[in-house]
């Protein structure tokens, strides 16, 4: 695979990026693609390792990486596509959003810097587009069953695609106005503009399946209707119920949840919503509690609106610093100190801090009391304990809080209850190894199921879950 000596001869040449000076001045994406030359040269670096870990270890997906590793080096970008296809049904989203988790199980990480896997995914994908090969594909035959898929997000939109081309009609359901999920409402523009998934809707509606937007299962259609109307129900929502902080003076305005600030802002750079009727941080001191994607989406997306200051805070320990081009934990995901394009925009991080209080006068937040605290082996459960650090007591003024803690699980709405759903110990729809729940004729995949993961783990489930209601309905 690749240039036998390729490793030697080429440096790994990641995305360039536009100047954060310009960059968080709009909205828009701003990674900049090597040069086809450059992409070749970063095609040839794949080593012929005999063990693909980035494959076998690294990609939940299980993408054929090396292969199109290989035919990217070889200029033949057109097979390269092809086997790119086979196993990703959005390579264009996980070439822009996923941590390529790829990267660090690649070969060269043991003692020297990865394959750009990611970049060279985001290549072909759009070269596809570009030259026209991605067309839409449809079934040899009909079968005349009907599937129903609960959201459009990555598991939704995979698993529908699969089974369109199976020959099954398929309606994706989604509660907002637009299809796409969390990939649409969750993701900033500037790490996901919204034209790279209305491409691909539109490839998907031209294979024959249809999007009802604007419309809740459970409420404007009934889970006894689906039920009546549909051969086979997917519950694809994804896990939408994040996690609170419930101290004391939660109530005060000023203090919202992340994802409800990201949807409403995505929503006015779309044109959905008017600038007054979303959650602005121009002008203020803004804190965000937690450290992960989210969190790194709500600063950037802070910036971009004109905040006075920005700060991240997070419960954990700061992990580790890093510099080596290598992979300490190799081929796992290993736990170093990450700095997002967001953050090097501008923002305050503090590790290892508890959120104790909030405070205001009247309705409106001022201020927030917190504290350090230490990180601590419990011999008896070998587990870590966080303890308050004595005497690290400290306040500060902001005026907007967002709360970037993860997610709970999926929404436990209407529809699941109606349908008699049953769920896992932490709250997740319970399914068995063939994407089942305990309701015949009822599967669920990604998010819903997972807990809140990657978006190339959705797709994957998306896909699988696929394949088993494809035999479910063929029996």
């Amino acid at each position: 695979m690749g240039k036998i000596t390729g490793f030697i001869d080429y440096t790994r040449k990641d995305y360039s990026y536009k100047k954060k000076e310009e960059r968080v001045k709009n909205y828009n994406e701003f990674i900049i693609l090597r040069s086809e030359q450059e992409l070749r040269n970063q095609g040839a670096r794949c080593m012929d390792c005999g063990i693909p870990f980035c494959h076998s270890v690294g990609c939940p997906v299980f993408n054929l990486i090396p292969d199109w590793n290989d035919l990217v080096y070889r200029n033949n970008w057109r097979e390269a596509y092809e086997q790119l296809e086979k196993t990703n049904n959005l390579p264009e989203i996980t070439g822009r959003v996923c941590p390529a988790p790829c990267e660090s199980a690649c070969t060269l990480s043991i003692n020297t810097s990865p394959v750009t896997i990611k970049q060279i995914e985001l290549a072909i994908i759009e070269n596809a587009f570009k030259k026209g090969w991605v067309e839409p594909k449809h079934p040899f035959t009909e079968t005349g069953k009907k599937v129903a898929v609960i959201g459009s997000g990555p598991a939704g939109l995979s698993a529908a695609q699969q089974l369109r081309r199976s020959g099954h009609k398929v309606v994706v359901f989604e509660k907002d106005y637009k299809a796409g999920g969390l990939l649409r409402y969750g993701i900033p523009d500037f790490k996901l503009e919204k034209w790279v998934i209305d491409r691909r809707i539109e490839q998907m509606e031209q294979e024959g399946i249809e999007f009802e937007t604007d419309v809740v299962i459970g409420e404007d259609l009934s889970a006894h209707y689906l039920r009546k109307t549909f051969d086979a129900i997917l519950l694809a929502a994804g896990a939408g119920e994040p996690r609170n902080l419930d101290i004391q003076g939660r109530g005060f305005e000023g203090i919202y949840f992340a994802m409800d600030y990201l949807k409403k802002s995505n929503k006015y750079i779309a044109g959905e919503l008017k600038e007054h009727e979303i959650i602005n941080a121009r002008d203020k001191i803004v804190l965000v509690i937690g450290g992960g994607d989210t969190g790194s989406d709500c600063v950037g997306m802070a910036n971009r609106q004109g905040a006075k200051e920005v700060y991240q805070f997070e419960i954990l320990p700061k992990p580790r610093i890093w510099k080596e081009d290598w992979n300490p934990e190799w081929p796992g995901w290993p736990a170093i100190l990450r700095t997002s394009t967001s953050q090097e925009e501008g923002c305050k991080r503090e590790w290892s801090i508890l959120t104790k209080k909030f405070a205001g006068s009247g309705i409106k937040l001022e201020r927030v009391h917190c504290a350090k605290v230490d990180w601590k082996m419990n011999e008896a459960t070998k587990k870590m304990k966080m303890v308050e650090a004595p005497g690290s007591d400290f306040t500060l003024d902001v005026d907007m809080v967002f709360l970037a803690m993860g997610f709970l699980h999926t929404e436990h709405n209407r529809l699941l209850k109606h349908l008699g759903i049953v769920f896992d110990g932490k709250g997740n729809i319970n399914i068995n190894n063939s994407y089942t729940t305990n309701v015949p004729g009822v599967f669920a995949a990604g998010d819903a199921s997972l807990g809140a993961s990657l978006v190339v783990r959705a797709i994957y489930q998306g896909r699988e879950a696929a394949k088993e209601i494809n035999r479910y309905l063929m029996k």
